[in-house]
């Protein structure tokens, strides 16, 4: 195997450095809501945005040898959103489908989380994301719902970002006429994984992240 080189060695020994900052950062916060909110569940959730269209996704496929593998497509740019909010020490996850994205509309599937979630004085959540402009205050927030903003340019570290794989796999290859027959599928794509905790904990379970502040 060829050395990686310094750049290489670098760049790992910085993604770990940042990965153990914000590990502090949210130990701290979790710290802090527990003095706050004595007797409640603290836990920390992570959420992220993926854009799906009419624009194929294609993936490599076997094929016999000196054949070429068909992907039927037609490129087309109409679009919506998928969002996650995920908790990686538990995989629970709640999903969401939308038109477009933007600041208020962020805040309202922010509200529907919370209470989906079950947010409140009896449930913390601390919730990690990016810094895009429609996640950045000022924010109508939910009672039990705190934000922590990852670094800039840090998508490595963001336990969310890694469920797009899961999501995508039910559309790779495949040509779809219409948004609403595409929203079909990557719906009840998301029901699959918001019942299958165990794919979610162990594609999203960063050896990192806090564990469920449950009181004694």
């Amino acid at each position: 195997m060829d050395d990686p080189g310094p750049a290489a060695a670098a760049c790992r020994g910085g993604d770990a450095r940042r990965a153990g900052r914000v590990q502090k950062k949210l130990a701290e916060v979790v710290a802090e809501e527990a003095e706050r909110h004595p007797g409640a569940t603290i836990e920390t959730f992570a959420t992220d945005e993926h854009r799906i269209g009419l624009k194929p996704i294609l993936r490599r496929v076997w094929a016999p040898r000196g054949e070429r593998p068909i992907a039927r497509g037609h490129h087309r740019f109409e679009w919506f959103y998928v969002t996650a909010f995920v908790s990686p020490a538990t995989g629970e996850s709640f999903w969401y489908l939308s038109t477009g994205i933007d600041k208020g509309l962020f805040e309202d599937t922010l509200a529907l989380f919370a209470r989906e979630a079950g947010a409140g004085r009896d449930r913390i959540v601390v919730l990690v994301l990016d810094g895009a402009g429609w996640h950045t205050l000022p924010l109508a927030l939910p009672e039990g719902i705190r934000l922590v903003h990852l670094p800039a340019y840090t998508p490595e570290l963001q336990p969310a970002e890694t469920l797009w794989v899961h999501v995508d796999e039910p559309i790779v290859n495949r040509h779809f006429d219409t948004l609403a027959d595409l929203d079909a599928v990557v719906a009840e794509r998301c029901v699959a994984l918001a019942n299958d905790r165990d794919l979610i904990r162990g594609q999203a379970g960063f050896h990192w992240w806090p564990n469920r502040a449950v009181p004694i």
